[in-house]
C-alpha cells in the first residue's frame, strides 16, 4: 500500500510526462553532442556522404556536418503534422493537472517538494516557449541574423530591445536550440528527484507516526 498523502495518481500523471520529455530530449542529444559539448576531429566519410548537398562546398570547420545534421532534423520536427504537437501540448498539460491535484491542500512536504517541481516545470516550459518554439521558426524559415554588433553596444541591449534575431547567426542560433534542451533536461531531471523526495519524506513521517502509536 502506499504511504498515506502521497498521492499516487497524481504523482503518475507527474512523472509520466516528465519521463516523456525526457526521452525526447535523449533522441535529440546526438545532434547536440557535437554542435554543442565537444569538436569532432573529423567527420566521417559515410556521415558526411549524406549530407553532400547541404554542406557548403569549402568548409574547414569539422562541426558543419553536424550543424547540417541538426538543422535538417529541426526543420522536419517542425514540419510535423499537427496531431504531434497537439499531443505534445496535452501531455504538458497532464503534467501540469498531476501538480494541481498534488498541490490541493498539501502537506508540507508537498509545499516543499511538489512546489519546487512545479517551479522547474514551469521554467522548462518558459524555455521551451521563448527558445525552443522560437528557434524552430527561426530555422525553418533560415531567418538567421549575423549582422555585426555595432562599435559601443552589446549583444545584451539587443535582447533588451528585442532585436537580437538580427546579429545571432546560424551556428550561434543552433547552439542556443541545443543549450535550451539542455537546460530543459535538467530542470526535469531535477523536478523528477524533488517529486521523489515528496514521497520519502512523507512516507518517513508516516511511519515514524505510526512508530509512536
Amino acid at each position: 500500500m502506499p504511504a498515506k498523502g502521497t498521492s499516487p495518481f497524481a504523482t503518475f500523471l507527474i512523472i509520466g510526462p516528465v519521463c516523456f520529455f525526457l526521452g525526447i530530449l535523449f533522441a535529440l542529444f546526438p545532434y547536440d553532442y557535437h554542435v554543442l559539448w565537444t569538436t569532432p576531429s573529423s567527420t566521417p566519410p559515410a556521415l558526411a556522404a549524406t549530407l553532400t548537398n547541404a554542406l557548403p562546398t569549402t568548409t574547414s570547420d569539422p562541426r558543419a556536418t553536424y550543424f547540417a545534421l541538426q538543422e535538417n532534423h529541426l526543420r522536419f520536427l517542425h514540419a510535423s503534422p499537427p496531431l504531434i504537437s497537439r499531443i505534445l501540448h496535452i501531455v504538458i498539460g497532464t503534467g501540469i493537472l498531476g501538480f494541481m491535484l498534488k498541490l490541493y491542500k498539501p502537506s508540507e512536504a508537498n509545499m516543499l517538494f511538489d512546489g519546487a517541481s512545479l517551479a522547474l516545470y514551469m521554467c522548462g516550459i518558459t524555455v521551451y516557449i521563448a527558445n525552443i518554439v522560437k528557434g524552430l521558426r527561426t530555422v525553418t524559415a533560415g531567418a538567421y541574423g549575423g549582422q555585426a554588433v555595432p562599435e559601443g553596444e552589446s549583444i545584451h541591449g539587443k535582447v533588451l530591445d528585442g532585436t537580437e534575431g538580427e546579429f545571432i547567426g546560424r551556428e550561434d542560433s543552433l547552439r542556443v536550440l541545443a543549450a535550451s534542451n539542455t537546460i530543459f533536461g535538467v530542470g526535469f531531471g531535477r523536478g523528477v528527484g524533488a517529486a521523489g523526495g515528496a514521497v520519502v519524506c512523507t512516507a518517513e513521517g508516516d511511519g515514524g507516526d505510526g512508530g509512536d502509536g
